[in-house]
């Protein structure tokens, strides 16, 4: 798997690890990665400290996780997302629908 996912420990906030890529090849681990045992999230932050490649996939992927998890999460972040991986999220106007932190 391209990526990993750890709960807090009251299992409220999930955080996802994405890999070097961020493409079509992760589609089904991801979807696995936020609907799995996700019941208790309130929020969730999508990691890419790693992540060095994202294209359009990737980011349809970001918006179908919102709108699969709007209901019960009321906050959505991306974190340490590397200088050319903010570009093409601040370019797709990422900043309205997710917090960079």
């Amino acid at each position: 798997m391209s990526l990993d996912r750890v709960f807090s420990s009251d299992g409220e906030q999930l955080t996802i690890f994405i890999g070097e890529k961020f493409d079509f090849s992760t589609v089904a681990d991801f979807r696995t990665a936020y609907s799995k045992d996700t019941g208790k999230v309130t929020i969730l932050i999508v990691d890419m400290q790693s992540t060095e490649y994202i294209d359009s996939s990737a980011l349809g992927m970001l918006l179908n996780m919102q709108k699969a998890m709007k209901e019960t999460v009321s906050s959505f972040k991306i974190s340490f997302a590397k200088p050319q991986v903010l570009k093409v999220l601040q370019t797709a106007r990422f900043g309205k629908k997710f917090d960079f932190i």
